[in-house]
C-alpha cells in the first residue's frame, strides 16, 4: 500500500462547522503520535484558521515540538502525580477548547476531555475504551474492528466530522540543523545506510542479537548482487547492552553504534539519510516510515494488521506460531515467535523494500495549503 493514498470518507458525515480551539488528546507511545499526525495534517488542511493543540506526555512530545501543523502542546509530566495531573488539568480547562477529540480511549484521557468543557467531545465507541473512557465522550465514533489499521482508526475522527478526506501525511521532515547534525553523527559511514532498529518498549517484541547480526551480514555482501548495506545500530540508552551483544556478533566487522546517542528528532533526520531500516515493532519503526524510510518490521507478540507502518504493510514480517498475536508484555517462551522470524527473509524484505523505496516515500504537500501549513 502506497502512504501517498488518500483517506475515504467511508460514509457521508454532515460538514462540521469550524472549531475555534481543537484539542487532541493522545499522551503516550510514540508510535501512536506518529500515526496520529495524519489526522491533525487532515484537520489542518480543513480548517487551517483553528488553533490546534496537542496533550501529551515527554516522552512523545519531542514528535510535536514545533510541527508546522500544530499551535500548542500542553505537557502532562506523569513524574510529577498526583499534582502535576491536577495542574495538567487546569491548563486544559484554561484554554477554552470547543471541540476535543480523544484518541486515548483511557480513564486518563477521558477525564482530560471531559475537564476541558468543550461543548463537543468525540472519543471511541465503548467496545473500543478501557476504564469506562467511553463516558466522558458525548459524541463517539463508529465501533471500530479490533485489527483495523491504528492509523485509520484515527482517521474514523476526520470521517465523523465530515471533513475533506486528504492524503496520508506526517509533517516530520527534519529541520536543516536536525540535518546538519545527522549528517554529522554518519559522517565517517560509508553509504548506503541500513537503519538498524534495536529495542522496544515491550522485551517480547526485541529480535535477538545473533539474528540481528545475521541480517546485517547479509545485506553488507555484495554476493546476492545487491549494493552493500552499512549498518547504523540505533536504540535507546537502556539498548547499549543489546547493541553491545549485536557487535560482538558480528565478530569485528565495522558498524556504527548510535545507541543511546539520539534523540527522537535525531532518529527522523538519521532515517532520512538511509536506505532502508528493520526493527521489531516500537516507536522509531514508525518515525522511519513517517519520513520515508523504506521500513521492515518484526512482528511477534503484537499484530502487523493493526500496527504494521502506513505504506510498508507489504514488508512486515511475522513470527508463525499459534500463539500470535498474544499482546503480552513479556513472553513465557523465550520469545519464540521472533526466534521464527529467519535472518534471510528479514534479508530478502530489505532488498525488496530497498527498491521499492521510490513508490512508498510520502508525498510533498503542494499548493495553498501547502504554504499554509510551512509557515506555522
Amino acid at each position: 500500500m502506497s502512504s501517498t493514498a488518500a483517506i475515504t470518507v467511508a460514509e457521508a458525515a454532515p460538514e462540521t462547522t469550524a472549531p475555534r480551539r481543537v484539542l487532541i488528546v493522545l499522551l503516550g507511545a510514540i508510535g501512536d503520535v506518529v500515526r496520529a499526525l495524519a489526522l491533525l495534517g487532515r484537520i489542518r488542511r480543513a480548517w487551517p484558521d483553528a488553533h490546534l493543540a496537542w496533550a501529551v506526555e515527554p516522552k512523545s512530545s519531542a514528535i510535536l515540538e514545533g510541527h508546522p501543523w500544530l499551535d500548542e502542546l500542553i505537557i502532562y509530566d506523569r513524574r510529577r502525580a498526583p499534582w502535576g495531573f491536577v495542574s495538567f488539568l487546569l491548563e486544559v480547562r484554561s484554554r477554552g477548547f470547543d471541540l476535543v477529540l480523544d484518541l486515548q480511549r483511557h480513564l486518563k484521557s477521558g477525564v482530560t476531555s471531559w475537564v476541558s468543557g468543550a461543548a463537543d467531545r468525540w472519543g471511541f465507541a465503548a467496545a473500543n475504551t478501557k476504564e469506562f473512557n467511553h463516558l466522558f465522550s458525548n459524541h463517539r465514533i463508529e465501533p471500530q474492528p479490533r485489527m483495523r489499521l491504528k492509523l485509520l482508526q484515527y482517521q474514523a475522527f476526520g470521517d465523523a466530522l465530515g471533513i475533506p478526506a486528504a492524503p496520508v501525511e506526517f509533517g516530520l521532515e527534519p529541520s536543516i540543523d536536525e540535518r546538519a547534525r545527522a549528517r554529522e553523527m554518519l559522517a565517517d559511514a560509508p553509504r548506503p545506510l541500513i537503519g538498524v532498529i534495536l529495542g522496544s518498549s515491550w522485551p517480547s517484541r526485541i529480535y535477538f542479537p545473533e539474528s540481528i547480526a545475521a541480517v546485517i551480514s547479509g545485506v553488507r555482501s555484495s554476493s546476492d548482487g545487491c549494493t552493500p548495506l552499512f549498518p547504523v545500530l540505533l536504540g535507546a540508552s537502556s539498548e547499549t547492552p543489546l547493541a553491545d551483544a549485536v557487535i560482538s556478533h558480528l565478530g569485528g566487522a565495522p558498524a556504527l553504534n548510535l545507541a543511546g546517542r539520539t534523540g527522537l528528532r535525531d532518529l527522523a533526520a538519521i532515517f532520512a539519510e538511509c536506505a532502508v531500516a528493520f526493527g521489531p515493532d516500537c516507536g522509531p519503526m514508525h518515525i522511519a516510515g513517517a519520513v520515508g524510510c523504506p521500513i521492515v518490521s518484526l512482528w511477534g507478540s503484537t499484530a502487523a494488521e493493526r500496527s504494521a507502518p502506513w505504506g510498508y504493510q507489504d514488508f512486515a514480517l511475522t513470527g508463525d506460531i499459534p500463539c500470535h498475536p498474544c499482546y503480552l508484555r513479556d513472553c513465557p517462551i523465550g520469545r519464540e515467535c521472533m526466534r521464527r522470524i529467519a535472518p534471510q527473509d528479514v534479508i530478502a524484505a530489505i532488498r525488496r523494500a530497498e527498491h521499492g523505496r521510490a513508490i512508498s516515500a510520502p508525498p510533498i504537500a503542494d499548493g495553498s495549503d501547502a504554504q499554509r501549513t510551512a509557515s506555522r
